[in-house]
């Protein structure tokens, strides 16, 4: 379904959504989509990892409609916040985690707490409270050693980092719910999301902020291998299409369905980086851009990744509407106006 025409379904009726991990990349992209659709949206991070500066620029995007938006400093790992996040509230969209797989391995411990714990808080509060609508974001890293091409839902690997445990966890965790006191709620498992407002700095940055900055700054971006690893991008606003179609398809569906989201295309390393090249000289032709340096593979990389979107196409009709190219357009507009004032 269109993103437009999803705005223009919510536009009809005024309901109450609460996004956790509102001042991060996602989060804050959600927060935004459902301001613009008349919708009143209580969001909540620690800023563990989120961004003030997120919520102020999606603020300044939604003018007089940030009058519906309530902003909560807190942490899901506190058990009474949860409860009282969760009340009188329609739809949960719980993007709230400390991601990557890096920083999992070197604190598995805070990984834990955050994914595991701070998850189990909000699903028995949305529970207590009867939440109509609970979605979760899982990860693409449940599949862990599979090899599997295309990556299907019901056919998951062994984890390959604590990070990936945590989110089969979560899986396991909804699955359980449903069992116990039939509470449904949707996971989608996320493949290589990209977009504005993802952060291209630090040791955990994702490939496509880090080297749009890397490029845009005059430096030697680094492809680790031969660059024919290939993965499948999803820009952002494919994920607010599968977010909101799932939960508002939640109580229909009745059960703890897992789907993945992605594009359904492998991108090569090589291609993606002279894709972003071409764009890139484009927006700024005066810009040199220098050439790629190839080192050896890391340790634990998996070589291709492409997911099967069937399952979540025919049970919600999320169709991705953006392709890899659009969205890097998308975003290179936004970063190159944003953070760099070329």
């Amino acid at each position: 379904m269109r993103i437009d025409k999803l705005k223009q379904i919510l536009l009809q009726t005024q309901q109450r959504w609460l996004v956790t991990g509102a001042a991060g990349f996602i989060g804050s992209n959600l927060v935004e989509f459902l301001l613009e659709a008349n919708q009143i949206v209580i969001g909540v991070d620690n800023f563990s990892t989120g961004k003030q500066s997120n919520l102020d620029d999606l603020l300044e995007i939604v003018g007089s409609k940030k009058e519906n938006f309530t902003f909560i400093k807190g942490d899901i790992l506190n058990e009474k916040l949860c409860l009282e996040l969760t009340s009188k509230v329609d739809y949960v969209l719980h993007q709230a985690a400390l991601g990557s797989v890096p920083r999992s391995v070197e604190d598995p411990l805070a990984t834990n707490s955050s994914n595991v714990t701070g998850f189990l808080n909000l699903i028995y509060s949305a529970m207590k409270n009867e939440v109509k609508g609970f979605v979760y974001a899982s990860s693409s890293s449940v599949y862990g050693d599979s090899r599997e091409l295309p990556k299907v839902e019901i056919n998951k690997g062994k984890p390959l980092s604590p990070y990936a445990v945590s989110k089969a966890v979560n899986e396991d965790y909804a699955h359980s719910f449903k069992s116990v006191y039939d509470f449904s709620s949707v996971g989608l498992r996320y493949f290589n999301v990209f977009g504005k407002r993802q952060d291209p700095d630090g040791a955990y940055a994702a490939v496509i902020p880090k080297w749009i900055k890397q490029f845009v700054e005059g430096e030697s971006i680094t492809i680790n291998g031969d660059g024919e690893n290939s993965r499948d991008f999803c820009y952002v606003k494919n994920v607010i299409q599968a977010n909101i179609l799932s939960a508002m398809h939640c109580q229909e569906l009745g059960t703890a369905s897992i789907f993945n989201v992605a594009c359904g295309e492998q991108t090569t390393l090589n291609e993606l980086s002279h894709v972003l090249k071409r764009e890139i000289n484009t927006c700024i032709p005066s810009l040199k851009l220098k050439d790629t340096i190839y080192q050896n593979e890391r340790v634990g990389d998996i070589k291709h990744s492409l997911a099967d979107i069937r399952v979540i196409n025919k049970s919600v009709g999320y169709e991705p509407e953006y392709s890899i190219l659009e969205g890097l357009r998308d975003s290179l507009k936004w970063y190159i106006q944003n953070l760099y004032g070329a």
